[in-house]
């Protein structure tokens, strides 16, 4: 496989290589592909997880129950389920 970074992000992982974090260049690129597949599913969780809180909504609305709710505060509870930087 062959692939092309910018000047920017070449700089970036010969900095990681030349600092004796990894040992070359494939480390640092494998490090990085797992880090943002962690984070594209921790995002897919946060996700269904609102899927959830809005289906419940629905339903409760659908039966005419009046629950306020602070979608801020939905959002920010599943940021303490699920960081991002986790």
């Amino acid at each position: 496989m062959h692939i092309s970074l910018t000047d920017k992000l070449d700089d970036y992982v010969r900095e990681k290589v030349k600092s004796g974090l990894y040992n070359n260049a494939s480390e640092v690129i494998r490090e990085a592909l797992r880090l943002k597949i962690s984070a594209e599913e921790t995002e897919a969780a946060k996700l269904a997880r609102l899927r959830e809180a809005i289906d419940v909504g629905w339903e409760q609305a659908e039966r005419g129950e009046c629950i306020p709710f602070d979608m801020q505060e939905i959002l920010q509870e599943l940021d303490r389920e699920h960081p991002v930087n986790a």
